[in-house]
């Protein structure tokens, strides 16, 4: 059991978080609890939340990474049995070769498989597949008393249900079973369309969630006008041919940032430049073989692309709106933004479909989502406050894993069953983002 005091950050690099940390060694083994009894606890991963739901600032962080193992791969029903540590790209790394992939996946291969659960993370096929814990077959859960359940929809139910989306906060996942998905191989046909207002992107999406698995676009916030609401869209399936006439290679990881700048390197100039130079690049119609890591994953080829923020880091906000308000309020939000000066390079603009999630805190829901990456700064702050109002007006909801400064009033009504799911909660777990949405002390 390694300890160490450690200030941690989230991938926003917005939080800074000074805990404990200490290294769970073994799926087998106890817990390893802190001396001070009053220390909160709380499993931390690869640390891929953009705000505080994966910090624990002034308590105990249980690392996962000893959790490394594999267990099992049937190679004829795909079901892969792994340790929480083991992260999606080690998954794909033995799985594509053999014919599997992920049934879902985020838009990073760096998170282990407990963060996939405890965020009940989604892709750009949830209109096909719903979430990450659609696809979780079991798992253990560990709980500080010792106490270990074994977790599926027919056996502990409740706490199967409350430990998908839970944030960490119902214990230790340990191990875990996950349904992967037949592939021919490697690659995908995929489609890229550009479009010049938001009522195109309704029509495609219309037109290409019955025919394609993965569909998602970049928009263009910062366009004003006749411009407003003009993007790229990108829709794909798994190639078709286990000898497909293309075999594009996987793209090599760049140096990327090896150190902060000293200031943001988004700001109103580069974000007007690159924008109209990305959407510009964009075909009007393409069709390509691509390899399924710059489709899925454009941004891991990018060591420590994060950085490119600054000091003061980056806020994500992603939000989710029915469909029936979202495209009016979605136009407000866009313009919002746009006339704000604070636009976002990496603008994603979603529908999620209507499978629902076993998870009881789960994000996704059926209507449209958008993810934007604002540079840290008090102009942002009020840009996501004004945000938060059309959201909650409108009947949304905003990412917790994304989410580094929503208040707890918003929070506990996008999440109404928030006190429901707060019976389920170990009680010697918490986190920054727990304490700071709902007003409970860390003891």
């Amino acid at each position: 059991m390694a300890s160490a005091d450690s200030k941690f950050r989230s991938w926003g690099r917005h939080i800074r978080s000074d805990a404990t940390a200490l290294r769970v060694q073994s799926r087998a083994a106890d817990l390893p609890l802190p001396a001070d009894s009053t220390s909160p606890l709380l499993p931390y991963g690869q640390g891929r939340s953009y705000g505080d739901s994966c910090l624990n600032n002034g308590g105990t962080l249980l690392e996962n990474a000893g959790l490394n193992h594999f267990i099992s791969f049937d190679d004829e029903s795909g079901v892969i049995s792994c340790e929480s540590g083991v992260t999606l790209a080690e998954i794909l790394r033995i799985a594509v070769p053999r014919g599997w992939f992920l049934p879902v996946t985020p838009g990073t291969r760096y998170v282990s498989v407990g963060g996939a659960i405890a965020n009940d993370v989604h892709g750009k096929n949830h209109h096909r597949a719903g979430t990450f814990g659609c696809h979780v077959l079991r798992f253990e859960l560990l709980r500080s008393d010792g106490s270990r359940m074994l977790c599926s929809p027919d056996e502990n139910e409740q706490w199967y249900r409350a430990t998908i989306g839970g944030l960490g906060l119902t214990g230790m996942i340990t191990r875990a079973d996950i349904q992967l998905k037949p592939v021919m191989n490697a690659y995908l046909q995929e489609e890229t369309l550009r479009f010049s207002s938001l009522d195109e992107f309704f029509m495609l999406t219309r037109d290409s969630d019955a025919s394609y698995e993965y569909t998602v676009a970049w928009i263009d916030c910062v366009a004003k006008g006749k411009d407003l609401g003009r993007g790229a869209f990108y829709r794909a399936n798994h190639h078709g041919s286990a000898s497909p006439g293309q075999r594009p290679k996987a793209p090599r990881t760049s140096i990327g940032f090896p150190f902060t700048p000293p200031m943001s390197l988004v700001n109103k100039l580069s974000l007007k430049a690159f924008n109209e130079a990305f959407y510009r690049f964009q075909p009007k119609r393409r069709s390509r073989t691509v390899h399924y890591q710059p489709f899925f994953y454009p941004l891991d080829s990018i060591q420590h692309w994060n950085r490119m923020y600054g000091p003061k880091g980056m806020l994500q906000y992603q939000c989710v709106l029915p469909e029936d308000h979202g495209k009016d309020v979605f136009r407000n939000m866009l313009k919002t933004i746009s006339d704000s000066g604070s636009g976002s390079f990496l603008a994603v603009l979603k529908m999620f479909g209507d499978i629902p999630s076993p998870g009881m805190m789960s994000f996704p829901r059926p209507g449209i989502t958008l993810a934007l990456d604002f540079p840290n700064s008090p102009e942002v702050m009020r840009l996501l406050d004004r945000l938060d109002d059309m959201t909650r007006e409108a009947g949304g909801a905003v990412y917790p894993a994304k989410d580094a400064r929503m208040s707890a009033g918003a929070f506990q009504e996008y999440f109404p069953q928030w006190r429901e799911f707060s019976e389920y909660i170990d009680p010697r777990f918490s986190s920054s983002f727990w304490r700071r949405v709902t007003g409970e002390s860390s003891t």
